[in-house]
């Protein structure tokens, strides 16, 4: 997952990339589940970029049956249908930015650091079984920075021993003002890197496909990992940007230690 990624992700420096089964150890599915937990993220410096940076990341997840779910993974889900196999309702998420640091001296002072922000709008899921579920979900920036869509699916694989793991298949789009802000160069930032304008409007930004798993280590603590793929698309990965000094593959890895009560 990148920084937007790790959109899928709601309050600044409580991203983990997936981590979804803090929810496991509850004995009974119908009670709330709570999980905390602290780890490293390895993860783009900023969208787009060829080059990582690494990050100490708390992780919270708070399930509450019937009403939704809050995390540093999926953010806040509040399920308003009550419906089974339907579910969906209110979403809200959060979203890195980069800054001057993180661009490099090449970009540094050119392109535009971009604070974080906070994105809301719905979302709609269909559970096929326990372990299998397609959704999406739609949002604006609360500042009035573009809009975001995602398509996913994701399946739980048949668990190996202890070791439980899933993966997850995601489509992720842009309006214009949203593609604009992180890959689009003007036209002086353009002739001061030596590269063509870029004013792309809206389309796919990334595909991904994350791969999450679950050790515990005891009935109330366990080890959680994350490895992502994404590859950036579209008027996203045709930014003159990303082609001239990023990559269009982004990786993001994490590992986390929980506990569950």
């Amino acid at each position: 997952m990148t920084d937007l990624t790790d959109l899928r992700r709601l309050f600044a420096g409580l991203v983990l990339a997936g981590v979804p089964f803090a929810a496991t150890w509850a004995a009974d599915d119908a009670a709330p589940s709570y999980a905390l937990g602290a780890g490293m993220q390895r993860m783009p410096a900023w969208i787009g970029a060829d080059h990582h940076r690494d990050q100490a990341v708390p992780y919270f997840d708070i399930e509450l049956p019937g009403w939704g779910e809050l995390s540093s993974t999926d953010g806040l889900m509040l399920d308003l249908i009550h419906d089974t196999p339907w579910h969906g309702g209110l979403y809200g998420n959060y979203q890195w930015g980069r800054t001057s640091h993180a661009l490099g001296p090449r970009l540094k002072g050119i392109v535009d650091p971009l604070g974080p922000r906070i994105h809301g709008g719905g979302y709609l899921e269909y559970h096929f079984t326990e372990h299998a579920s397609l959704g999406g979900h739609v949002s604006h920036d609360t500042q009035g920075a573009g809009a975001y869509a995602a398509l996913y699916a994701d399946v739980d694989l048949p668990s190996i021993g202890y070791w439980q793991h899933s993966l997850e298949a995601q489509w992720q789009g842009m309006n214009g003002a949203a593609m604009r802000r992180f890959f689009g160069l003007r036209p002086a930032q353009a002739a001061a890197l030596g590269v063509r304008a870029w004013q792309p409007g809206a389309g796919g930004e990334q595909v991904s496909l994350e791969y999450d798993a679950f050790m515990p280590t005891s009935r109330h603590t366990g080890f959680a990992l994350a490895l992502d793929y994404g590859r950036l698309i579209g008027p996203a990965g045709n930014s003159p940007l990303v082609q001239r000094f990023g990559a269009r593959t982004q990786v993001t890895t994490s590992i986390a230690f929980l506990y569950h009560f």
